[in-house]
């Protein structure tokens, strides 16, 4: 028993530290999971913007993106988009505008940011869930989510909008609580990831196990293995990017900013081009935010993702969905391929749903849902 208390003692702060939660924290007793077993108890950190109405249904609810957070919008600093995520599309008068809906932003579970995760205590020991942590599932987030707005008071939400693996979250809306929301925005996602996209995936998962201070998802918070965690950055930001955009931006340069260390801390071998320091630069960000053992739940549940899992088929779950659904392809995404988005836009119409396909052309890749604001705001007010 002293020994756990030392350890509460000594590691509690820096997991704090680590969370960096923003806006208010709700925990409930408990939370059945997809894969089997539950959690318990659960708490999710959200942000709200806006006013809830008495008929409580001017509700949007925006799902983040892999190592986002519930930090979606930054009243403090409108429009700046290195505050706040989304903030460009969330205020007074933007698309999602805040004079005339309440906006909610909640914090995935599995994640680092105040949301129960590998980072929390176990309530068994003490110490942090580390692997123990159990497998975690899109439809357990949504569920999470489900019981938050609940706990808000909502009964109906006008729409839920989210990109990469919080557009994942808002296909699993729509056709998990098929009469709970009006509009569903999926951008830059599908009903279930290729293989391409799940072995990448993968092989940064294993540059994460592979790093000897991993110890097996036991490490001290803080001191994690963050050679493999910077790697695996490294390799998602490629599958983020564009060929066109690399080479617009980077081409063969040799290095043009401040040298940010290498992962691994190698010698130069025949200098240093600058798309190489940009990918040292943005594993060393992550290392600095983010926890490796989220990083491996949740590139997971991203892989597990089929939004037919559960039911008799594809078809019969497409068909659950009753509200009008808006899915946006880019151009050049190489993560979520755009004729993957424009199919499954195709697929829900031929069974009788009512779906609009609107593709962004931007050279950004997969990122350009984080990027390419004008585009993203004429989609969204054509919805």
């Amino acid at each position: 028993m002293v020994a756990q208390l030392e350890y509460v003692k000594r590691v509690e702060p820096l997991m704090k530290d680590m969370a960096k939660t923003h806006g208010s924290t709700f925990t409930f007793d408990h939370l059945p999971l997809q894969q089997g077993g539950s959690l318990s108890p659960v708490t999710i950190a959200y942000e709200t913007w806006g006013t809830l109405n008495d008929t409580g249904d001017n509700v949007i609810l925006i799902t983040h993106a892999l190592t986002g957070d519930s930090h979606a919008h930054d009243p403090a600093h409108p429009g700046n988009c290195k505050m706040a995520w989304w903030n460009p599309l969330i205020g007074p008068g933007r698309v999602f505008d805040t004079d005339r809906y309440f906006v909610i932003c909640s914090n995935v579970i599995g994640s680092c940011y105040g949301s129960t995760g590998p980072t929390s205590p176990d309530p068994r020991t003490g110490r942090p869930y580390g692997m123990r942590f159990p497998v975690i599932t899109i439809r357990d987030m949504v569920r999470a989510q489900h019981r938050l707005i609940e706990h808000l008071g909502v009964r109906h939400l006008a729409m839920v909008a989210g990109g990469s693996i919080g557009g994942q979250q808002a296909l699993e809306w729509g056709v998990l609580y098929p009469d709970l929301m009006d509009k569903v925005v999926v951008i830059a996602a599908t009903a279930a990831l290729t293989a391409q996209a799940i072995a990448f995936n993968e092989v940064g998962r294993q540059a994460i196990m592979a790093d000897p201070n991993w110890y097996c998802g036991d490490y001290w918070p803080g001191s994690g293995p963050s050679t493999g965690l910077a790697i695996a950055r490294m390799l998602a930001m490629i599958t983020y990017q564009s060929e066109e955009v690399m080479e617009q931006r980077f081409a063969r340069k040799p290095v043009q900013q401040a040298m940010a260390p290498s992962p691994a801390n190698t010698p130069e071998l025949g200098g240093r081009f600058d798309v190489e320091n940009y990918l040292y630069h943005q594993g060393n960000r992550l290392v600095e935010r983010f926890d490796a053992n989220s990083y491996l739940y949740l590139s997971r549940a991203m892989d597990l993702y089929d939004v037919s899992e559960g039911y008799p088929s594809l078809e019969f779950a497409l068909r659950r969905l009753q509200s009008k659904l808006l899915l946006i392809g880019i151009r050049s995404d190489f993560l979520f391929p755009a004729a993957h988005v424009r199919w499954l836009a195709e697929k829900v119409r031929s069974l009788g749903g009512d779906a609009t396909y609107i593709e962004l052309d931007s050279p950004h890749g997969h990122d350009a849902f984080l990027k390419d604001w004008d585009q993203l705001t004429i989609a969204l007010q054509q919805f």
